[in-house]
C-alpha cells in the first residue's frame, strides 16, 4: 500500500515520512513549501507541490501513487496567529480537510489519520488528560482540530473508512540536526533564540499552583512521535474494523518550565537567569498526558527523555544559525 503524508516536508511532517519510508513503507509526500523545506526529504521519497484547496492537484496525487492511505499533518497551527486570524484557519484547516476526504472517498482511500492536538482540551484542571476529558478549546487553532476530529470520524463511519486522531502534546527534538524545527513558537527554540543573543529567557508566570509555581507540560520527542505515527497507520492498514482511534501521545511525565529552563541552560552552557513576566491568558497550569490508552491500543511507548530532546533541538538550531564560512 501507498500512505499520502500531507504535510510531509514540515517539521513533524519529514519525520513522519522518513520513519515509515525507513520501516519499508511506500510513502508520497504532498506539500504546498509555505512552511515546508523540500531538502528535509530523502530523493527516495516522491515529493509533490500542491495545496490541498487545490482539488485536482489531491486528485491527481491520489491517483497517480495509487494511495491507500493518508496521514493527513498539513494544517496551520500557531495558536496566536489563529486568535488574529480565525477565518485564514478555518478556511485551510477546515476546507482543506473537506476537499482532501472529499477526495479520499472518491478515490476509494480506505485509511485516514489525522494530526490532532491537546488543544482541543482547553485548559482542564486534572491530573492526567485523558481522550475522555472534556474537549473545550479556548481558540481557533483548538476549535479547527477538534471540528477536524468530528469530520473525519463522520466520514470514517459513513463510508467505512479506518480512521484514527492523534493529539499532539508538546513536541520537541529532532532526529538529525537538519530536521529540526526552524520556527520560534516553541518554548525550547524561543529559549535558544533569546540565548543566543545574550538576553534572559521569559518565563511566563511563577504563581501557579505547581511545585515550583511554573506551568508543567508534556514533552514528546518528534522521533518518538513518528514512530507512534507508524504504529498507528499499521493498525489502520487492517481494515474498517481497525479505526475508529483517538490516542493521547505524550510521555505521561511532566516537566516544569523552570525544569526545562535549567535543562537549556546546562545542555547549551547559556548560564543566563530566567526572567519571570505575567502569565499569558489561556495557559494552564498543568498539561498532562494520560498515555495508558496508546500503550494499551498500540504497543507504543516513548522512549526518549527531555535531555534528549533539548540536546538535539540544540544542535539542529547550532546547525541552522551557524555563521555562513568567510570566503
Amino acid at each position: 500500500m501507498t500512505w499520502l503524508i500531507t504535510g510531509g516536508a514540515g517539521y513533524i511532517g519529514a519525520h513522519v515520512a522518513r520513519a515509515m519510508s525507513a520501516a519499508g513503507e511506500r510513502v508520497v509526500v504532498l506539500d504546498d513549501l509555505s512552511t515546508g523545506v523540500a531538502g528535509r526529504l530523502p530523493a527516495e521519497i516522491p515529493l509533490v507541490r500542491g495545496s490541498l484547496l487545490d482539488r485536482e492537484a489531491v486528485d491527481a496525487v491520489l491517483a497517480g501513487h495509487e494511495v491507500t492511505g493518508v496521514v493527513h499533518l498539513a494544517a496551520k497551527k500557531q495558536v496566536g496567529e489563529s486568535v488574529e486570524q480565525p477565518l485564514r484557519y478555518y478556511r485551510e484547516n477546515l476546507h482543506g480537510l473537506t476537499v482532501l476526504l472529499d477526495a479520499v472517498v472518491a478515490a476509494g482511500v480506505g485509511r485516514f489519520l489525522f494530526s490532532s492536538s491537546a488543544a482541543v482540551y482547553g485548559v482542564p484542571d486534572v491530573d492526567l488528560i485523558t481522550e475522555g476529558t472534556p474537549t473545550v478549546p479556548i481558540n481557533p487553532y483548538g476549535e479547527t482540530k477538534l471540528a477536524g476530529e468530528w469530520l473525519v470520524r463522520a466520514t470514517g463511519r459513513a463510508h467505512s473508512i479506518a480512521t484514527g486522531c492523534l493529539r499532539y502534546f508538546n513536541v520537541a527534538g529532532a532526529a538529525r540536526p537538519e530536521l529540526a524545527d526552524t520556527g520560534v513558537f516553541n518554548i525550547i527554540p524561543m529559549f535558544f533564540d533569546r540565548i543566543s543573543r545574550g538576553e534572559a529567557p521569559r518565563i511566563f508566570g511563577d504563581d501557579y499552583p505547581t511545585p515550583d509555581g511554573t506551568g508543567v507540560r508534556d514533552y514528546i520527542h518528534v522521533a518518538d512521535l513518528a514512530d507512534a505515527h507508524l504504529a498507528a497507520a499499521r493498525r489502520l492498514a487492517g481494515g474498517p474494523g481497525a479505526g475508529d482511534l483517538t490516542l493521547n501521545i505524550g510521555r505521561g511525565v511532566g516537566v516544569s518550565v523552570r525544569e526545562l529552563a535549567d535543562l537549556v541552560a546546562d545542555v547549551t552552557g547559556h548560564r543566563i537567569p530566567p526572567v519571570i513576566e505575567a502569565r499569558r491568558p489561556g495557559d494552564a497550569a498543568k498539561a498532562v498526558a494520560s498515555v495508558e490508552r496508546i500503550g494499551r491500543e498500540l504497543g507504543w511507548t516513548a522512549t526518549r527523555d527531555v535531555r534528549e530532546m533539548v540536546t538535539s533541538a540544540w544542535e539542529g538550531w547550532e546547525s541552522q544559525h551557524r555563521p555562513a564560512p568567510v570566503a
